[in-house]
């Protein structure tokens, strides 16, 4: 079988960065077309410059990086510098990309990659807010056709957000872009916080990762002691949940995952709830699905395969 043709839209952060190295490792499965970045976790100028040096670590810069939005589209950007660092790769000492970005704005790349494409043939991976696939909506909404999935992390149907009280990083930084990519049409695959929670990188599974050995290994220990940090001081759990990665694993390995089909809207108006994915899980307001809510996972087997693909690399 043919390679799954993806974008990864990312705003690297360290959970991106794994989520990349895992795509980086699966050339057989996953045919990484280009890697779009977007602000989020920190600035613009560092998300691109994490991405080329996370493509520098796996020697792939074959993949082109494109910049993308410097910000969301109607609010200011609020970075989480307290979590990924003031680089936002904090825990590891880098050297400098090499490799330049392409050419050219993400949102275009994105654009004229679908157009060229076959129908129902392009798999987005949005990672990060999703400013850019939402303005490549906007802007060109002839893509639509040629996209086969968005899977995206982002959100939380059934459990607090850890942002605010009712939403998730990803989805309150840009409100207005995840109601226009849930209101798409395309085939939505949303992994938010209530699948995440599970993936919990406890000291045995981060055992697993240091006990590879090499740089990759040491890089990704690293990053995930220093990440692992926030959550074991904030919510008292044994590790760090590894968000991003859970969107590639699935591409990988669907059998670990489980969800459920459902309305899922975007709260854009309250301050107070501003960012909500409102899940209607029991089907109450009679609106047909929109979205596949992801709410299980095999996280032994899920750790089991970023092992055994960092190995690879």
């Amino acid at each position: 079988m043919a390679a799954r043709p993806i974008i990864i839209d990312c705003d690297p952060g360290l959970d991106d960065a794994v989520a990349l190295l895992l795509a980086f490792a699966s050339p057989e499965e996953l045919d990484l077309l280009g890697i779009t970045c977007v602000a989020g976790n920190v600035p613009l100028d560092r998300t691109e410059r994490n991405a080329r040096i996370i493509r520098a670590l796996a020697w792939r810069d074959d993949v082109p990086v494109y910049a993308g939005c410097p910000r969301p589209m109607l609010r200011p950007l609020h970075a989480a510098e307290r979590v990924h660092g003031k680089s936002g790769l904090d825990g590891y000492d880098w050297d400098e990309p090499s490799a330049p970005l392409a050419d050219g704005h993400a949102v275009d790349f994105i654009v004229d990659t679908c157009l060229a494409a076959d129908d129902r043939s392009i798999t987005l991976c949005p990672i990060g807010p999703l400013t850019n696939v939402a303005l490549a909506i906007v802007k060109e909404p002839g893509i639509l056709p040629k996209i086969a999935e968005i899977a995206f992390m982002g959100g939380a149907a059934t459990i607090p957000g850890n942002v605010t009280p009712a939403a998730e990083f990803n989805i309150h930084a840009d409100p207005h872009a995840a109601r226009i990519v849930l209101e798409s049409g395309v085939k939505l695959t949303m992994f938010g916080l209530d699948v995440t929670h599970q993936a919990i990188t406890t000291p045995d599974r981060m055992a697993a990762i240091r006990d590879i050995g090499g740089p990759i290994s040491e890089a990704v220990t690293g990053m995930l002691t220093f990440y692992d940090r926030h959550d074991i001081e904030r919510y008292g759990a044994p590790g760090g949940p590894l968000h991003d990665p859970c969107v590639i694993a699935y591409l990988l390995q669907p059998d670990l995952f489980g969800g459920k089909d459902c309305h899922v809207a975007v709260e854009t108006e309250s301050e107070t709830t501003i960012g909500q994915t409102v899940a209607d899980w029991w089907g109450v307001t009679g609106k047909d699905a929109n979205c596949r809510v992801i709410n299980r996972i095999d996280a032994d087997g899920f750790y089991a395969l970023i092992v055994e693909r960092l190995k690879r690399l």
